[in-house]
């Protein structure tokens, strides 16, 4: 039972195996966007605040350096650090810190809110980065920060400031009071668009895997479908542990090539498989024709079976049918009959018992003394006959010629009558 729980098991892990390596390929592709999309809004910050100390001076507002300096040495210093350890959750937090306290510490080095045109406005990006780059949760507590800051702003402002604008010019207040609204209001559209498009690609990535695991899940289900009949593949795909049933009547046949060895002694490789491969494919599509089982192949030896699957009661003539013209086919298809093959063919009827074995390169299989009879049914057989059991023959005697019966030796049964087919009745 152990043995057979872990064939379910290595099957549904074979199933589940592409899944999972989409969840993890899309989890990384999330993480590279969060860390492109913080060094992006870096660059951008870092690139605004070399504009902004450009535009003052040229504006003729002259004032300390030293806070924009170090916001950018400590932001350059971060994104080196980062680059050369990968350590992304140091970098985003030092990142965010600066988004959010330097907009404010500039404010009041310059004075209030009205002289500084509104800088703080900046520091909303801190919360709204980390919602990109970090998680809705974890950016809580950095817009609580940013509150906290405007209001404490807010507050150095109604009891601080003495009403003048710091020596800034009035125009000078304007124009940056336009520039900071502009300016935020547009690397906040521009972080957005960008996060939105690599979302985008993202979902198209996804998608495209989510197409491929579809298509790897429908190869593995049509090989187990090859490997066993429908009915044991979809329980071993519901987990069932074991699988074996017992059959109370099932027409089980063997069919064996005469004068295999001695052709394939004379064959290369490639051409016995070739030469195989044609016989056993023929057989293939006449079990599907016939609605039969096939259950496996034994060197040059082939294994079908009828009634597994509760079929009408004509199941046991299907097998006979199948038979006679997979004589046929070996005595006339292309290919096949000039390499002067034929077949000699057993068939049984009777209780069998089905199941899957093996823990690697598992099968579907069936035991028995029915099995046994058929099997020596086909040893008794000669070229190119069709020996059936006695129970077989008493379900088809009404619509199949036979010639006279004649006994041979079963292990373990003794001697029983076998019943070789002539024909079927017009």
């Amino acid at each position: 039972m152990q043995r057979i729980g872990e064939i379910s098991g290595k099957y549904v892990a074979a199933l589940l195996g592409p899944m999972q390596t989409a969840a993890n390929a899309v989890d990384d592709q999330e993480q590279k966007l969060r860390e492109s999309l913080l060094i992006f809004t870096c660059a951008l910050m870092n690139f605004a605040v070399m504009l902004w100390l450009a535009i003052y001076w040229l504006m003729g507002s002259h004032f300390s350096t030293n806070v924009p300096l170090t916001y950018q040495l400590i932001s350059i210093s971060s994104l080196i650090y980062y680059l050369k350890f990968r350590n992304f959750a140091t970098f985003r937090f030092i990142q965010l810190g600066l988004f959010l306290f330097a907009p404010f510490i500039m404010q009041w080095s310059i004075g209030s809110s009205s002289t500084s045109s509104g800088v703080m406005l900046w520091a909303l990006l801190a919360p709204l980065a980390a919602v990109g780059v970090a998680g809705w949760r974890e950016s809580i507590p950095w817009f609580i920060a940013y509150i906290v800051l405007i209001s404490m702003s807010g507050f150095f402002d109604y009891f601080v400031s003495v009403g003048d604008q710091g020596g800034i010019p009035s125009k000078t207040v304007g124009v940056f009071f336009a520039l900071n609204f502009a300016a935020m209001s547009s690397i906040l559209y521009f972080i957005v668009r960008y996060f939105v498009l690599e979302t985008e690609k993202i979902k198209i990535q996804l998608r495209d895997k989510h197409l491929l695991l579809i298509e790897e899940q429908n190869k593995s289900e049509l090989l187990l479908l090859n490997v066993m009949p429908s009915h044991v593949a979809r329980r071993l795909k519901d987990k069932q542990k074991l699988i074996a049933d017992g059959h109370d009547d099932v027409a089980v046949m063997f069919a064996n090539l005469t004068n295999f060895t001695q052709i394939a002694s004379h064959l290369r490789p490639e051409q016995i498989v070739d030469l195989l491969n044609s016989v056993f494919s023929g057989f293939d599509k006449l079990t599907e024709k016939y609605g039969l089982e096939k259950i496996k192949t034994m060197g040059d030896a082939y294994m079908a079976a009828s009634g597994l699957t509760r079929e009408p009661k004509g199941y046991v003539s299907n097998i006979a049918d199948m038979a006679m013209e997979m004589r046929e086919f070996v005595a006339t298809h292309s290919g096949i009959s000039s390499d002067k093959l034929a077949l000699h063919i057993g068939i049984a009827t009777g209780p069998v018992v089905a199941g899957v074995v093996g823990a690697k390169r598992f099968i579907y299989d069936l035991w028995g003394d029915t099995v046994n009879i058929a099997s020596r049914l086909t040893d008794a057989a000669t070229e190119g006959k069709i020996l059936v059991d006695e129970v077989t023959y008493g379900r088809l005697r009404q619509h199949f010629l036979f010639e006279p019966p004649v006994t041979i030796s079963v292990k373990g049964q003794g001697e029983v009558l076998a019943y070789s087919i002539i024909s079927k009745y017009a």
